[in-house]
């Protein structure tokens, strides 16, 4: 599966405009299940990174929230998030996060330059997931 799952970033890197990195993190463990990116990191950062993702997707007061919506809409408590994606901008990188839909413990995550049109970026995301989540499957 690594290696499927690391040619499947390769490819949403190259799909993605200005994409420098993908990844995909199991929320569950909060581990990076795996990466493509054109630079180097220490493993720390990603560890780092693949924990503080679930903490965004899963963190105590994002399940509150979203526990507080569903109570407040009168909709049953059945698993189902409300957070299913999630774009952060810094000073020079665009960051988008897409919860997996066929299995809503992982979530993929892409890194662009800032110069890159956001919704064209968001779009390539999307279309790359089916392949990134097969290959994780």
């Amino acid at each position: 599966m690594a290696d499927e799952l690391e040619n499947a970033l390769q490819r949403a890197v190259s799909k993605v405009p200005e994409c420098l990195a993908a990844g995909y993190v199991d929320l569950d463990s909060g581990m990076l299940l795996g990466i493509r990116t054109v630079d180097s990191h220490p493993s720390e950062v990603l560890d780092l990174l693949a924990a503080a993702t679930a903490e965004m997707f899963q963190g105590s007061n994002v399940v509150t929230i979203e526990k507080m919506f569903k109570n407040a809409r009168g909709v049953k408590d059945d698993g189902d998030h409300y957070f299913n994606e999630m774009i952060v901008n810094s000073d020079n990188l665009i960051h988008l996060f897409i919860r997996s839909r066929t299995n809503p413990q992982h979530v993929a995550g892409f890194v662009c330059r800032i110069s890159a049109n956001l919704g064209m970026a968001l779009s390539k995301a999307r279309a790359a997931m089916p392949d990134v989540e097969g290959a994780a499957a």
